[in-house]
């Protein structure tokens, strides 16, 4: 748990030196690396409970910025995209088929460090209001986007819907964030100001949870 933190910690503030550091300790194995970060992130619901803010999308913008800037040639953007895609795809199934088959005895448990309900009901409530393109939307949002396919599982939606938002979602995540960044990476103030700009795009995606929060709490008061 201590590595994941220091992990998180450590990319926000040094995100290119991070990066960077597993490039020239593990050579290509920086892919493999990536995709189960990403595959972990997607598919691991008990992830968004242990640390709801992983840094799936200033990563994505990360790794394709330090593509773009590559001496070493260990990155390649037209292999990142795709690799990742798959594994944000891959890590939606599991949940899909962890919801699907496990779902109704884990909603059934009390809360704990590795369940919090609270989660599952505001995801929840979100589908709801959103419908199916909620699992398009929920890939920009941290925390969402490892419940959703969950959500999904449980209420059995039709398996041909989910695996075909699904993967829009995954093209759209994966894809513009990453040539977003492979784009400004070619820039010296993105750069220079990389540890910024990454800080910036996490404020970002969590806003929209941020203000469910505020907004939850904000209507609890007012009905006190």
């Amino acid at each position: 748990m201590q590595t994941i933190i220091d992990f998180i910690t450590n990319f926000v503030q040094r995100p290119d030196k991070v990066l960077m550091d597993i490039i020239n300790n593990y050579g290509y194995w920086i892919y493999v690396i990536l995709f189960l970060i990403i595959f972990a992130e997607t598919g691991l619901i008990v992830m968004s409970f242990i640390m709801p803010f992983l840094p799936g999308d200033a990563l994505i913008f990360a790794v394709g910025m330090i593509a773009a800037n590559d001496e070493q040639n260990h990155l390649h953007i037209e292999y990142i995209i795709p690799l990742l895609m798959v594994a944000a795809i891959l890590g939606d199934n599991v949940n899909y088929f962890i919801g699907r088959r496990f779902g109704g005895w884990v909603l059934g448990r009390k809360d704990s460090f590795f369940l919090k309900k609270s989660h599952v009901e505001k995801a929840t409530v979100f589908f709801n209001e959103n419908g199916k393109k909620a699992i398009i939307i929920a890939r920009f949002m941290p925390v969402v986007r490892t419940i959703i396919p969950f959500i999904c599982g449980v209420t059995n939606l039709d398996y041909k819907t989910f695996i075909t938002y699904s993967f829009i979602g995954a093209v759209l995540w994966v894809g513009v964030i990453s040539l977003l960044g492979h784009t400004l990476g070619q820039f010296d103030i993105v750069k220079h100001n990389l540890e910024k700009f990454i800080f910036g795009i996490i404020i970002v995606a969590n806003s929209p949870l941020i203000f469910r929060l505020i907004k939850a709490q904000f209507n609890k008061n007012k009905e006190e």
